[in-house]
């Protein structure tokens, strides 16, 4: 069961006007704890106003740096990320869950492949750590990444990916894409869409020479250049994705079918977390497995509560349940009766959860 540890704030540097870069020192006794793979995130919690305020952020660094990295930047409204960029310093202290997250592709360093990546804005967090790594552990692969962003001054992690090129040189391919920005190459003007993707594809790259593609920015733009990757013949397994929670609408949820009469309209929930068990009642379709288990006291780990973390992730044992929506989880642990507590609806009379269970 992950928890929350405190970990001092080591380095806040500005990327850009409203990005922040902040860098946590790990003690010794937490360096398993905080061990990472490429493209996890970590879930931050503070208190604001009061308020337990969680966000998850991934990590920029890669996995040989020795250091624990992530960028936050500041989105409009977003308490977390306005709290951040105005008053986190170094040397502050703030309660940080271990890395989670599967955005990544195992690494072998005899392999000699070529990956893709598109990111947008932000989307460059676990990208960048993916390329990092990615050079690092396979000395003969390859990487072409398309980065959109408005104009040069927006774009996170300039000078350090201009670093990057300068040693990969050979093996590192970087195309800046500007919306507001005109650049001498009218293939590279406007935002990264399905219609854009399919010109790369057309005029620049051809999808058989890569191996794996990652995207991650807004969830308009991922799905579009994911179509327009599987249309041009990529697998859809070698399509990694990473959305953001603050890039996806705030849906309530949509109560389903109004029960029979006769229907119970209570299930019987049981959680299992740290090997405890604790069992409670609520109603089938009135509140999420998370919201009720949290109002009952559980201290059930948490971060989005919109289905895009997966910090939530638990596997259901015994009955049933339907997730409103899931941007997290893959095909194959959704067979395997993984759920998000904070999309998860009872279906039957008795359900039991298991947060423990990781495979």
């Amino acid at each position: 069961m992950s928890k929350f540890y405190p970990l001092r704030v080591a380095n806040v540097r500005n990327e850009t006007r409203d990005t922040i870069a902040v860098t946590f020192d790990v003690p010794s006794e937490l360096q398993q704890q905080f061990r990472f793979q490429q493209g996890q995130h970590l879930t931050l919690r503070t208190n604001i106003n009061a308020e337990d305020v969680r966000r998850s952020y991934s990590i920029c660094s890669a996995v040989q740096d020795g250091t624990l990295r992530v960028a936050i930047k500041r989105t409009p409204g977003g308490a977390f990320s306005t709290w951040a960029n105005d008053t986190l310093k170094a040397g502050a202290t703030i309660e940080v869950m271990p890395p989670m997250g599967h955005f990544n592709v195992p690494l072998d360093c005899v392999n000699r492949k070529h990956y893709l990546a598109f990111a947008a804005g932000s989307g460059i967090t676990p990208i960048l750590s993916i390329i990092k790594t990615t050079l690092l552990t396979e000395p003969l692969s390859r990487f072409t990444l398309f980065y959109g962003n408005r104009a040069s001054s927006s774009v996170i992690f300039k000078e350090e990916l201009t670093d990057l090129k300068d040693v990969y040189l050979e093996r590192l391919n970087l195309v800046y894409v500007m919306s507001r920005e005109q650049q001498d190459i009218e293939l590279f003007n406007g935002r990264i869409t399905q219609e854009k993707c399919e010109q790369f594809l057309q005029h620049w790259i051809k999808v058989e020479d890569y191996d794996n593609a990652f995207i991650c920015g807004p969830e308009d733009m991922m799905l579009g250049v994911s179509a327009a990757l599987q249309a041009a013949g990529m697998p859809k397994q070698n399509i990694k994705i990473e959305l953001f929670a603050a890039s996806i609408p705030k849906n309530a949820h949509k109560p389903r079918a109004q029960l029979a009469a006769d229907a119970v309209q209570e299930t019987e929930v049981t959680v299992i977390m740290d090997g405890n068990h604790t069992t409670f009642m609520m109603d089938k379709d009135k509140e999420s497995i998370l919201d009720a288990g949290l109002r009952q006291g559980i201290d059930m780990r948490y971060s989005c509560k919109g289905g895009v973390c997966s910090t939530c992730r638990c596997k259901i044992l015994d009955g049933k349940v339907e997730m409103d929506v899931n941007y997290a989880l893959e095909d194959y642990e959704v067979a395997r009766g993984f759920v998000l507590s904070c999309q998860s609806f009872p279906l039957t009379d008795k359900v039991v959860v298991d947060f423990d269970q990781a495979e």
